[in-house]
């Protein structure tokens, strides 16, 4: 009978020696975004955005340019919408700077109420009407140099009623498109003036009035400041901000506003082709 060798005993007392394994390499960081790739990507945005807003204006109802002036004025720390629902009644009494320069003040204040902060809107108000009626022949001025004479006239206002009233190409940096172009990592400014002329520098200067529009369309529809819709959004796939919002396409939808949520709009009288429902007046409920 053939027996088989035995194994050799192992050593005893010594561990048996195990291959070294070589340490996970850390994962690699991505590179940071050049210059030239944000213009390119920023670009692209307004390209998408153009698609999906085609219909993108000035949310404050006017019919003249001292009407759109008096109405940014009246914009500040509240809705177009408030501001909208007001000046029917303010431009019926005061249609135009002589009638307002000449307003009593209490007189005005009652009437633009609604819109918060009313006793120093007053204040510019009748500043802004008397000097138009003193050193402007009683209309708007079409420069910049000259709008920001006016009390309670800053780049912001200017640039709305230039852009919109004279066709002068100017970015409007309110509180929706700052927030967004800082989301999109356009910008790191703060500072208005200076978002204002980094942004200016990526686009064609025919751009900048439509492009504000467009930006302030999407940050009160969908690119909201606590809680976006993400999962709603067309330029999802261009924002390095995805995730920060709500990602479930079904649950998304139901965080949109205005047209994009079947809602009323701002404007009481709306552009025709405006695809949403005009806002009501003041004291009607809405839909």
């Amino acid at each position: 009978m053939k027996v088989s060798p035995k194994a050799p005993p192992r050593p005893q007392g010594k561990a048996s020696a195990k291959k070294p394994v070589a340490p996970k390499k850390p994962p690699k960081a991505p590179r940071p975004e050049s210059h030239l790739a944000m213009v390119r990507r920023a670009r692209r945005i307004n390209r998408e955005l153009a698609e999906v807003y085609p219909y993108a204006h000035p949310e404050l109802d006017f019919r003249s340019p001292f009407e759109l002036l008096v109405a940014t004025v009246l914009s500040a720390q509240t809705t177009d919408l408030r501001v909208n629902q007001t000046t029917p009644a303010l431009f019926a009494a005061y249609p135009t700077p002589e009638d307002m320069a000449a307003a009593a003040p209490e007189d005005l204040e009652e009437l633009i109420r609604p819109t918060g902060f009313f006793r120093a809107k007053s204040r510019s108000l009748l500043g802004l009407s008397q000097a138009l009626r003193d050193n402007f022949g009683g209309e708007v001025p079409s420069r910049i140099e000259d709008l920001v004479t006016l009390p309670g006239v800053g780049r912001k206002t200017a640039n709305v009623v230039l852009g919109n009233v004279f066709g002068v190409p100017g970015i409007t940096v309110d509180t929706h498109f700052g927030r967004l172009v800082r989301r999109w990592k356009w910008t790191e400014q703060e500072d208005p003036e200076k978002v204002e002329a980094e942004i200016c520098a990526i686009f064609p200067k025919s751009e900048w009035t439509m492009l504000s529009h467009r930006v302030v369309f999407h940050g009160r529809r969908i690119c909201h400041s606590r809680k976006p819709a993400c999962g709603a959004c067309p330029i999802a796939p261009l924002c390095p901000a995805y995730g920060e919002g709500e990602t479930d396409p079904e649950k998304a939808k139901k965080l949109l506003k205005y047209e994009k949520g079947g809602q009323p709009g701002q404007r009481l009288s709306p552009p025709p082709d405006y695809p949403g429902l005009p806002a009501p007046p003041l004291g009607v409920a809405t839909p």
